[in-house]
């Protein structure tokens, strides 16, 4: 497969359009690096930012260019270094077996709170079985991750009850100027559709599926076009009328989140120790890194390591 040279603007309607495929591949490979970007064939200036991240880490010309030198390196392995608090990974490799691979004695020693342990103790274990998230040192990155991305599982739904000022800092991108954030503060159906509208798969903001498929799940699965490879995955429809909602019930709010790891690679790095590159490909970044350390140093705690 050809890689052709990608510059700002290409796969838009206005400039190179036939390009869109490429852009997307282009722009998955920089989430398999751990950069946060969206995957919809366009390059626009949130790629253009990361993909000038990218080349600066990787020593290239950070000119915003994608040419046969950052084609390369984004096309190599996408790992990245450990941050030096891996332990020894030879222990806690072994897969485990049976029915029960995490206990609920060993959840209620990692999560902050026992209050939802029985309501997703069976559907994590199925989870944990159907991705092979099955070795000891799998499992403790899995549910550091899950815990703080859901609050020891409290949230399962995407909280977008914003006020203006919050709009601005989080989402200044959408809400450039304080009139149009306070037309939006407190709304959140109203700011789920513009956040989210005209990408991810989904339609336009007055189409509502910014809301319809908002963040759910363990670790939250959002936008149409996820919606759509889960339900695939499952058998079932989860894109019809309300029944993205589907996504918040236990047993499917951790399916996601497990088949979010799997199709991510997550493994590969569990088995490595690597929890900074597990939360950059699952946050777009580091954040929440340091609470993420503190559930995983209480896994390996509950199984040992």
């Amino acid at each position: 497969m050809s890689n052709p040279t990608l510059r700002e603007r290409d796969g838009f309607n206005s400039q190179r359009p036939e390009l869109r495929p490429d852009v997307k591949r282009m722009q998955e490979a920089l989430t398999r690096h751990g950069y946060n970007t969206d995957t919809d064939g366009y390059f626009g200036s949130g790629t253009l930012q990361e993909v000038k991240k990218f080349q600066t880490q990787h020593q290239l010309g950070a000119d915003g260019i994608v040419g046969p030198a950052t084609w390369k390196a984004l096309l190599a392995d996408g790992s990245a270094a450990n941050d030096g608090g891996a332990s020894d990974n030879s222990k806690g490799s072994e897969p485990l077996t049976g029915d029960v691979l995490i206990t609920r004695e060993q959840l209620a020693e990692i999560l902050s709170t026992s209050e939802y342990i029985d309501t997703y103790y069976q559907a994590l274990n199925d989870a944990l079985k159907k991705f092979q998230i099955n070795t000891p040192l799998r499992i403790v990155h899995f549910i550091a991750q899950v815990a703080h991305e859901s609050g020891s599982f409290r949230f399962v739904v995407e909280n977008l009850n914003y006020s203006a000022s919050a709009l601005r800092s989080v989402f200044g991108k959408y809400f450039p100027d304080d009139a149009t954030a306070e037309a939006y503060a407190r709304q959140p159906e109203k700011i789920a559709n513009r956040v989210y509208g005209s990408r991810m798969g989904n339609g336009d903001e007055a189409s509502g599926d910014g809301w319809r498929f908002r963040g759910r799940g363990l670790i939250q699965l959002t936008g149409r076009d996820n919606y759509t490879a889960f339900q695939k995955s499952m058998g079932q429809d989860l894109t019809s009328g309300e029944n993205s909602a589907k996504v918040a019930q236990p047993e499917l709010a951790v399916a996601a989140a497990g088949w979010f790891w799997d199709m991510r690679n997550l493994n590969r790095y569990a088995d490595a120790d690597d929890i900074l590159t597990i939360t950059k490909r699952i946050n777009g970044g580091t954040n929440g890194l340091d609470d993420r350390k503190k559930y995983l140093a209480k896994g390996k705690q509950a199984f040992g390591l």
